[in-house]
């Protein structure tokens, strides 16, 4: 991305390009690296919601100069294998962090790249994807369907809820804000919510 481009013409050529090269692209799942000038976290949200309209990919990382968050995003997303049927991929990308008293709701499946502190709020009608830590709550299958899951990083969730069942810890859940990095995932079975690590295994046999 030329920084010698005022930012709105550039914001115009990637709008020109991927508009052209849509039948090339069609529906990849990408991750994304933005090159050779420095955007802001807004600046970066106008380039990725241009690349989406304007294309028919789904952008599922935004890889970053942190390698080591970039392999533990990317080995999350292998491992999640984005089992959401074709009514489902009209998920929205966040990047950012959600701090004490944030709320970010949704109609459709959500991926954050970044933490729910406690205090915070995520909340969406189907799934919940979160390339961080969960330490505040998150509401998936907010529709009352309980055929939906929650994933996370690192799972020390305030609350969680699936559908209408809520999830019961036998321990008190800490947080902190070094990661641990042990991806798991939240879904229904049997009328309760369970928590589970993340294995390919266990996601071919989700009952959802």
């Amino acid at each position: 991305m030329n920084e010698e481009i005022p930012f709105l013409e550039l914001l115009d050529e990637v709008v020109f390009k991927f508009r052209e090269s849509r039948n090339f692209f069609k529906n990849a799942k990408m991750a994304i690296s933005l090159e050779g000038r420095t955007l802001n976290e807004e600046e970066e949200r106008m380039v990725l919601n241009a690349i989406c309209e304007n294309s028919d990919l789904h952008i599922v990382c935004l890889v970053g100069k942190d390698e080591e968050k970039n392999q533990n995003y990317l080995k999350a997303i292998q491992q999640l294998e984005y089992r959401n049927s074709q009514e489902d991929n009209d998920g929205h990308f966040y990047r950012g962090t959600l701090k004490d008293g944030q709320i970010l709701e949704t109609e459709s499946s959500i991926v954050v790249l970044g933490d729910v502190y406690p205090g915070s709020a995520i909340i969406s009608t189907k799934d919940i994807v979160i390339l961080g830590g969960l330490f505040g709550k998150a509401y998936a299958g907010g529709n009352g369907n309980e055929g939906h899951f929650v994933a996370a990083l690192e799972m020390a969730p305030e609350r969680l809820q699936i559908g209408d069942f809520k999830y019961k810890s036998g321990k008190q859940m800490k947080w902190s804000i070094k990661p641990k990095v042990q991806p798991k995932i939240a879904y229904v079975k049997d009328n309760k919510v369970i928590m589970e690590p993340i294995t390919k295994e266990l996601l071919s046999d989700l009952p959802l």
